[in-house]
């Protein structure tokens, strides 16, 4: 499998995926999965940035990625897929897309109907609904900022 996270981080590509799961990983593709970003070009060049030169970054919008996601998953490209938000992942993964994958979340920050089940992981009841859809869907979902952090098990979290 060349997809070697899937990730749910609001800020995307940053220290922690680029330096922390990309000195585990290794990856030579970054596949950031959003709208709006797809449709942006300055915003692509900046998220860019944090990535070496040894490492593809491609933007894509959710239903482009629906249909890369079988050729995504069947090369042999390492690469870590991120998207900002829960609901885009759900997206993505519809239709058992995803199934029998992990997904990771990162860090998703304080917001409004929010509360913190961890110190860098904070889930409303929206968020709480795509966990569902997303293990209905046969995906595996867990939570961890690092990858030596020891991970949480979204039953853990659901039942606290």
């Amino acid at each position: 499998m060349s997809i070697q996270l899937f990730r749910v981080d609001e800020r995307l590509i940053h220290g922690q995926v680029v330096i922390g799961w990309g000195r585990r990983l290794h990856p030579r593709r970054f596949v950031v999965v959003d709208d709006d970003l797809a449709a942006s070009e300055w915003e692509q060049e900046l998220y860019q940035l944090a990535v070496d030169d040894q490492a593809e970054v491609v933007f894509l919008g959710i239903d482009g990625a629906r249909a890369a996601l079988p050729d995504l998953l069947g090369d042999a490209v390492p690469t870590i897929l991120l998207t900002r938000n829960l609901a885009a992942m759900g997206r993505l993964a519809a239709d058992e897309l995803m199934a029998g994958e992990e997904v990771n979340l990162g860090g998703l920050h304080p917001g409004e109907g929010r509360r913190a089940v961890r110190g860098w992981l904070n889930l409303g009841s929206e968020d709480l609904g795509w966990i569902h859809r997303l293990t209905e869907a046969g995906v595996t979902v867990e939570a961890r900022d690092l990858p030596d952090s020891a991970p949480v098990k979204m039953s853990e979290i659901l039942s606290g």
